[in-house]
């Protein structure tokens, strides 16, 4: 009855936490949500204020499928200046968000059978599409010792006739680490000889506080393999706004992306577009910069008081916003128990292909850090 590739796609395995908290928060519980992939922060003045002016300027038709001109150019600046990535404006593109950039590429570059590597953890949305694709996720493990990063010989021994595309996250979303340049070099060494696409998402770049981030296809000889993708949800604070973006040196990918596009959603808002155009101008620079720090301070704060918890191992995380830790049982157990016994919602590693791990978001405010952090620590201690 239904499409057989619709039911490969599997429900996320954090409803059920998401389900409880929402039932426990409507009896009139004080429930404490560490769970959201978002910045608390209200998005930048000018960039709304740039929106506002859009719509008094009636910018609200049809725009070109990829985004409008002004947009593009800002956005090949921005990959020029920022990332040493080379892609002029007839390379970019713009869609709702990094997630239907990953889907546009992963439709228009997939045939059944294809294996797409994927480092764990991982973002939970890369093998649910991968499968829709009707291609194959490969799952290379890390660890803390490896601070959740591929080694060359995993790539290397990974990698099979089949292989199509490597996912690269930095900074990771769950785990926040962040790869060196001299990192990439190596993994770039072992690609040089093979056909594998890579999949760069630096939707996080902004957000790092320790070493610097630097971009796949800026590796000498990688970026006409490197299709990178980005947005603003993150360091703007602009998830609501849908505005994703992408760069690749292929015209003909990026035309049967624009193709696919055009036939599913076409244009993403017109008004986004311009708010998307100040945010890429540099006049919300300092509030960027004024939310990394923030986010630097809470996650030194998070990671002091967890690390103190018997029990526990946590990793400093060098950028993103996010601590993944270990508790040494069942991830969806111990996040239902926490839930339901102290009120703290945290997600279940089995979610990002990690056993016994969490992840707790400290996009929050420090006050509620500390609570949730006493509340962790006594449901630990099983006060």
């Amino acid at each position: 009855m239904y499409a057989d590739k619709i039911q490969n796609i599997a429900e996320s395995q954090t409803i059920a936490i998401t389900t409880l908290a929402q039932e426990l928060k409507a009896q009139g519980r004080d429930i404490l949500s560490f769970s959201a992939g978002e910045p608390d922060f209200d998005t930048p003045k000018s960039v709304k204020e740039a929106a506002m002016s859009a719509i008094q300027k009636g910018y609200s038709k049809y725009t070109p499928v990829k985004g409008i001109p002004a947009l593009l150019d800002a956005i090949s600046c921005k990959f020029r200046e920022e990332n040493q990535l080379d892609y002029s404006p007839g390379e970019v593109m713009v869609s709702n968000g990094a997630k239907q950039c990953l889907f546009n590429v992963f439709q228009a570059l997939l045939n059944p059978q294809d294996e797409v590597i994927i480092p764990a953890p991982y973002w939970v949305t890369y093998p649910e599409l991968v499968r829709y694709s009707g291609a194959n996720p490969v799952f290379i493990p890390t660890n803390a010792q490896s601070q959740f990063k591929i080694t060359p010989d995993q790539l290397k021994n990974a990698l099979t006739p089949k292989s199509k595309i490597l996912v690269l996250t930095s900074p990771s979303n769950p785990t926040g680490m962040v790869y060196s340049q001299e990192e990439l070099q190596a993994l770039a060494q072992v690609l040089q000889n093979t056909n594998v696409w890579v999949l760069s998402d630096e939707i996080y770049e902004k957000l790092v506080y320790e070493g610097s981030f630097y971009s796949f296809g800026a590796i000498e000889g990688m970026l006409e393999r490197t299709i990178s993708v980005n947005g603003l949800s993150k360091a703007f604070s602009m998830t609501g706004w849908r505005v994703g973006f992408l760069g690749t040196k292929d015209k003909t990918l990026l035309k049967h992306m624009v193709a696919l596009q055009s036939h599913s959603t076409s244009n993403i808002n017109s008004i986004a577009q311009h708010a998307a155009l100040s945010a890429l101008s540099g006049v919300a620079r300092v509030d960027v910069e004024r939310m990394r720090l923030a986010f630097e301070k809470r996650r030194d704060l998070a990671y002091n008081l967890i690390s103190q918890i018997p029990g526990i191992k946590v990793s400093k995380p060098q950028g993103a916003f996010y601590l993944f830790f270990e508790i040494g049982q069942n991830s969806l157990d111990f996040c239902q128990d926490l839930l339901e016994k102290e009120g703290v919602a945290l997600v279940p590693g089995i979610a990002f292909g990690m056993e016994s791990f969490v992840r707790l978001s400290y996009a929050c405010s420090e006050e509620q850090i500390k609570t949730g952090c006493e509340r962790l620590a006594r449901f630990m201690h099983g006060d």
